[in-house]
């Protein structure tokens, strides 16, 4: 397989139904359908699309698609591949200026945007051609073209350009090919166990990498992806009930949505009985969440999956057996089939087990690099240094050890270890044990070098500020006792979902002069 639009393709020959749906989005309204795409719809809206860029001639360029969450926004996708080019996606609940920034650095030769995000760069004032997504569609279909613009494609091409969060700094586009979203295509469906009947439950966004394991998944098998409202997630029970409405069988979620869901007491309330498979990953899961979720669906897997945007995507999983004593740690296992993982220590040499090693990955998934910057390429791009030939590997920064067992754990990342009173201490470890607390829903513990200050973020229910730091200071070494604790109703969140900590570092800094307790 060359190109990633051989999976709708071969699915269109093989599937039952053609008019059977692939992506159904919402607007956050029940019954939450207003909008289905079938595969016969997606298969013609984005070959009409390709066709219409064909026409224009744009070619092997970056093509923006700017639109809200909807399934036409992956129609927009699949449109841009047709038309031999690949494509950036954009959201409009993304900052303006983090777009403007993202435009700037890819100067796309068009911008497909829907009603609402072509009002948006028409108040920016932006100088970029825009086309609305159906205004594309209604380009006849040109076989010709089409076929043409395919007979010149190659694996190594790329598809995508996802810009990273950029929560610190300057976001980096990285450039993944259809090769490397097929490697990695091809080894996930496997060990969820994808097949025509999956139904995905999508919690990311769709100008992130995650929504990966769906999208891909989905047309490769013909199976179904419900766009989640992003609303519902704070919503915990009204989230449960949306899953099993729905008959959602599998999600691919960030740790802390499960963490949410287990802390604040919604398993309790609405078990998602329809839910086969779960896998988390992007974050660590704090164990007694984790074992709330298992206790409450002992039939149901749980795999733990592993990996960067650089690598597209994931590259280990684990697949978890019952549940843990509050001191264990899930393993993130062995790497998928074509991918290796080593540990490197600062010099450059494996660590012995049990200690820790900067994790570094190679094979197919690894992506391109990043768009327009091979100086950063560079330097996360190296050459494996314990071979003899050109050898790539990518050093993603994350921290990790080989146990006993010999299967891989996350420690950490390098940016979260900080030296605290002489201590080299790791953040999670303060975060898992304020989370193993009965009443806390989620914590976060961020860290003010300027003050030297270990700073604790937590939201839960029925546990106050004085009993959450008794816990801390029972079961802590007093050079990790959090200098101050605050409980909020809702910790803030990356578009990916993750825990925003350097939010809420800047919001500690901005409260510094408060009193706190």
């Amino acid at each position: 397989m060359i190109n990633v639009l051989e999976y709708l393709e071969q699915t269109m020959k093989s599937i039952d139904d053609p008019d059977k749906a692939a992506f159904i989005g919402s607007n956050g309204t029940p019954p939450y359908d207003d909008a289905v795409l079938s595969f016969r719809e997606l298969y013609n809206m984005s070959r009409a699309c390709g066709s219409y860029l064909a026409h224009q001639k744009i070619r092997k360029q970056p093509v923006a698609v700017f639109m809200q969450k909807k399934p036409a926004m992956i129609a927009a996708f699949l449109g841009v591949v047709y038309g031999g080019n690949y494509y950036i996606p954009l959201d409009a609940e993304i900052p303006a200026f983090r777009i403007k920034m993202i435009l700037q650095t890819v100067n796309p030769p068009l911008i497909i945007c829907d009603k609402t995000t072509s009002g948006l760069i028409s108040e920016w004032g932006l100088e970029y051609p825009t086309v609305i997504f159906e205004d594309s569609c209604c380009h006849s279909i040109d076989d010709n073209a089409l076929t043409a613009i395919r007979s010149s494609a190659i694996d190594t091409d790329p598809l995508y350009v996802v810009f990273t969060s950029g929560s610190t700094g300057t976001p980096k586009g990285v450039v993944a090919s259809h090769r490397s979203v097929i490697d990695y295509i091809e080894n996930l469906s496997v060990v969820l166990g994808v097949d025509s009947q999956t139904v995905f439950g999508n919690q990311s966004p769709l100008y992130l990498d995650a929504c990966l394991k769906e999208i891909y998944p989905t047309l490769k098998f013909g199976a179904t992806t419900y766009l989640i409202p992003p609303s519902l997630f704070m919503f915990p029970v009204k989230l449960l009930e949306y899953i099993v409405d729905n008959k959602i069988s599998t999600i691919c979620w960030v740790a802390s949505a499960l963490s949410l869901v287990a802390g604040l007491g919604a398993l309790g309330v609405k078990a998602p009985q329809t839910l086969r498979t779960i896998a988390f990953g992007s974050e660590v899961f704090p164990i007694r969440h984790y074992n709330l979720w298992c206790e409450t669906l002992p039939d149901t897997r749980f795999i733990h999956l592993y990996g960067p945007t650089e690598a597209t995507g994931m590259s280990s999983f684990y697949e978890a057996k019952g549940t843990y004593k509050p001191d264990e740690s899930i393993p993130i296992g062995k790497p998928f089939p074509n991918t290796d993982i080593i540990l490197l220590d600062d010099n450059g040499n494996t660590p012995e087990p049990d200690q820790p090693g900067e994790i570094c990955i190679r094979g197919a998934g690894l992506s391109l690099g990043y768009f327009g910057d091979t100086e950063k390429t560079a330097g996360v791009f190296v050459q494996n240094p314990g071979s003899a030939f050109p050898d790539i590997i990518y050093k993603t920064g994350d921290l990790g050890r080989r146990g006993p067992d010999g299967e891989l754990y996350y420690i950490s990342r390098r940016d979260h270890q900080i030296k605290h009173m002489g201590h080299r201490i790791e953040l999670a470890e303060i975060e898992l044990l304020a989370a193993s607390c009965e009443g806390v829903g989620l914590a976060c513990a961020v860290f003010d070098d300027t003050d030297s200050r270990i700073i604790l973020y937590y939201m839960g229910t029925g546990v106050t500020k004085q009993a959450l730091k008794a816990y801390l200071k029972s079961n802590l070494p007093r050079y990790m006792l959090p200098y101050a604790v605050f409980e909020l109703e809702n910790l803030p969140r990356t578009p990916g979902g993750k825990l925003d900590r350097v939010g809420l570092l800047e919001k500690y800094k901005c409260d510094r002069g408060k009193s706190v307790t």
